[in-house]
This record gives C-alpha cells, sequence and structure tokens, in this order.
C-alpha cells in the first residue's frame, strides 16, 4: 500500500506525526518557497509580484490582485486568491492545511492567517495538525487580525484590528476581540 504524499494529506486535513517518513519535504517545499519570497518581497513592480506570488501558489494571479510586501507565506501550493483581493504589508500565510480567499477580500497590514496548529498533549507537541481557512467574498479583516486554523469568515465581514479568530464567522458581522465574539450585524 502506497503511501499518499504529505501535501496531499495535509491538504485532506490529517496529522502529520512528528517522525513521518515524508516530513522533511515540508521544509524542502518551504526553503523553495523562500527564495521566491525573497525576490517577491524586493520588487516594487506589481507585475512582478503577482508573477512571482503565482509561482509560490502554482496558481495564475488576476491583474485586479493588489500585494504590498512584504508577505511571507510558508509553503504557498496551497493557498487560492480571486479577483480584485487586496493583500497590505507584512502579512503570514501559513497555508499547509490551506487558505482560499474569495473575490473581493480586503486583508489590512500584519494579519495572520495560520492553519497549522499542534496538539496540546506535551508527547505529541510535535504533530502538525492543518485545518484549511476561508475568506469568503467581500470580507475585511483588520490590521493585526490572526485567523486560526478551521476558520470561515462569512460574506461581507468585517474582522476587527486585533482580533484573533478561533471559531467560525458568520455572513455580514462585525467580530472583535480575544477571543473574537460578534459585535454588531452589518
Amino acid at each position: 500500500m502506497e503511501t499518499k504524499d504529505i501535501f496531499e494529506r495535509l491538504r485532506n486535513g490529517e496529522t502529520i506525526s512528528a517522525n513521518d517518513p515524508q516530513a522533511y519535504k515540508m521544509r524542502e517545499a518551504a526553503f523553495a518557497t523562500k527564495k521566491l519570497l525573497l525576490k517577491m518581497n524586493c520588487s516594487a513592480d506589481p507585475d512582478e509580484i503577482r508573477n512571482l506570488l503565482g509561482q509560490i501558489t502554482g496558481n495564475e494571479i488576476d491583474e485586479s490582485v493588489a500585494v504590498f510586501t512584504p508577505l511571507y507565506i510558508n509553503y504557498g501550493k496551497h493557498t487560492r486568491i480571486g479577483k480584485n483581493v487586496f493583500i497590505n504589508f507584512d502579512c503570514v500565510f501559513l497555508d499547509m492545511g490551506g487558505i482560499t480567499i474569495d473575490d473581493n477580500v480586503q486583508i489590512a497590514p500584519k494579519v495572520s492567517l495560520l492553519t497549522e496548529g499542534h496538539p496540546i498533549e506535551a508527547q505529541e507537541r510535535q504533530f502538525l495538525i492543518p485545518k484549511q481557512i476561508h475568506i469568503k467574498k467581500n470580507a475585511w479583516i483588520g490590521a493585526g487580525a490572526i485567523i486560526l486554523q478551521g476558520v470561515t469568515i462569512g460574506e461581507n465581514s468585517v474582522v476587527a484590528a486585533g482580533a484573533v479568530v478561533s471559531k467560525d464567522v458568520p455572513d455580514n458581522v462585525i467580530v472583535g476581540g480575544v477571543p473574537a465574539k460578534t459585535l454588531k450585524t452589518i
């Protein structure tokens, strides 16, 4: 019986053991991504930035997408970016579990999208638990917000600056705080 590729298992949300025989592939991929990130983060040309981000994600990035570098991504191939998306300075995407950003999303500076976590039990802490993040159409993620693994941000919703979002956000609301709670319906 052949073992599935580690990246397929990550994308499927499977926990990866600390001694997984394919774990080295995650580091190799991260260093390959870092080479492209160094070029992308040193560029001021929007077309070059989109081109390099396309190489990092393995998908064409629409010309309506604007990215203000630096942007930090640990893998890239599990990130999907829609049209008319704006990503501001200094964001962090840990995407081994998968990140989907739908059309018309705005992401403020210093936002972290973190699809990876670890077990609470000390003896298993080195294991990796990936879970997808999905940011639906027309959402706005405020400065310094942290979106944790497994979270969906609803359509038209706003995440207030500095919020830590650990649970799904419904459509058409404003959430804020640590942990984030619904503040208002819009």
